[in-house]
Parts: structure tokens; C-alpha cells; sequence
């Protein structure tokens, strides 16, 4: 896999994809080289790992009064006008 095909795979474990590289991943699947599919799709997997071990990792409980900001900001909305 080439430096490009690396940094798409990142985008999709990111779930980043535009129609530019939906295009580019539909080639890349689709391609006449098993080995280059199978390699794109691993790197997808693996980043997904890691990003799943960092955010465990690094997961901190949310502030104490988070619960509170975000009631008071829901009560603080309009109810939707029925039609």
C-alpha cells in the first residue's frame, strides 16, 4: 500500500469519508489485487483498534455538573410547534 492508501484507510477508521474518497476506497475494494484489498481492510481494522484502546485509555468521567447544564439547556428550548 502506498503513503495515500494508508492516510484513506485512517479516514475511513475516522469515519471521514467525502464522495472524493468513497471513490477512491470503491477502487481500492474493487481492485483486480486481492492483497491490496486485504491490506486497506486491515489497516482499517487496526486503526479502529487503536483508536478504541485510546479512547479507553484516556476516557474520563464527565464533570459533575454536566447532568445539570445539559437539563436546564433542554428545559430552556421551545417545544416543536405542532402542525
Amino acid at each position: 500500500m502506498n503513503e495515500a492508501q494508508i492516510d484513506l484507510a485512517h479516514t475511513v477508521a475516522l469515519g471521514l469519508i467525502d464522495d472524493e474518497d468513497h471513490h477512491a476506497i470503491q477502487t481500492i475494494i474493487d481492485t483486480d489485487d486481492p492483497a491490496l484489498c486485504t491490506e486497506f481492510l486491515r489497516e482499517v481494522r487496526d486503526t479502529r483498534g487503536t483508536l478504541a484502546l485510546l479512547a479507553e485509555l484516556t476516557a474520563a468521567p464527565p464533570p459533575p455538573s454536566l447532568r445539570t447544564r445539559l437539563l436546564a439547556a433542554l428545559a430552556a428550548e421551545e417545544p416543536p410547534v405542532a402542525s
